[in-house]
């Protein structure tokens, strides 16, 4: 099979939500609009992640992983997904399942036409807290990358390979998304998509890299942009 589209799944100590993951992730292969394969990309778990894991990829042939020796981060994890891919396409979703994995249907519907296709999370179900520390985080960052994005947390997205590899690995780059697309001269759109309750495991964010975080890294996306290069070749002999 010729695969189109990879599918990554950052975990960090979910051990209570993998076996529910296998089973949607393999409900979504019969009806997903391209030939897809999953990439787990294990951020260091210090519970048995890593076994479920393992069991999971030997009984599915479509299903692969990559193990970090320690805990590096959200932002490591996609940017090794990224790395990784050999398909023309990457998505991405939480191992948590607050969005669904029918809705890259969806955005694969723009994938085309758009280098960034993102969820946006309509009727949001998490707590007052996280709906208003992300709201205020959303802006912060809207103000200084003027990417219009309302919900660039949104744990659902697609990205053309070629875009996705080209992005520099740096703390908080999950949160800039489709401002480092727009760096590349790319094209973005935001698509709503439905959100769940979390039926298991924890959160694995907080006050601190809801809302501080994003603003120490807001400067240091403009230092980025001030300095990003890109070029065009017109002709070449190899």
């Amino acid at each position: 099979m010729i695969y189109k589209f990879t599918i990554i799944i950052p975990i960090y100590n979910e051990e209570d939500n993998l076996e529910r993951l296998e089973s949607e992730l393999i409900t979504y292969m019969t009806i997903a609009k391209l030939p897809t394969k999953v990439l787990f990309i294990n951020d260091g778990s210090t519970d048995t992640s890593q076994e479920y894991i393992e069991n999971i990829c030997k009984k599915n042939t479509d299903f692969n992983y990559i193990l970090f020796s320690k805990n590096e981060g959200l932002s490591a994890a996609l940017k090794a997904g990224f790395d990784y891919v050999d398909t023309e396409l990457v998505g991405y979703i939480d191992a948590d399942l607050q969005t669904t994995l029918e809705d890259f249907n969806l955005l694969l519907e723009h994938a085309n036409t758009y280098d960034l296709v993102t969820g946006v999370r309509k009727n949001r179900k998490d707590d007052f807290f996280k709906r208003l520390s992300s709201k205020i985080a959303n802006r912060i960052r809207r103000s200084f990358t003027k990417d219009g994005m309302d919900d660039t947390g949104c744990p659902l997205k697609i990205i053309k390979a070629e875009y996705a590899k080209q992005i520099p690995l740096f703390k908080g780059l999950h949160r800039f998304l489709p401002a480092m697309v727009l760096l590349q001269n790319g094209t973005i759109i935001q698509i709503p998509v439905r959100h769940f309750p979390r039926i298991a495991g924890k959160s694995k964010f907080g006050l601190s890299n809801r809302l501080l975080g994003p603003l120490t890294d807001c400067f240091a996306y403009l230092w980025m942009k001030k300095k990003y290069i890109n070029y065009n070749v017109s002709k070449k002999k190899l």
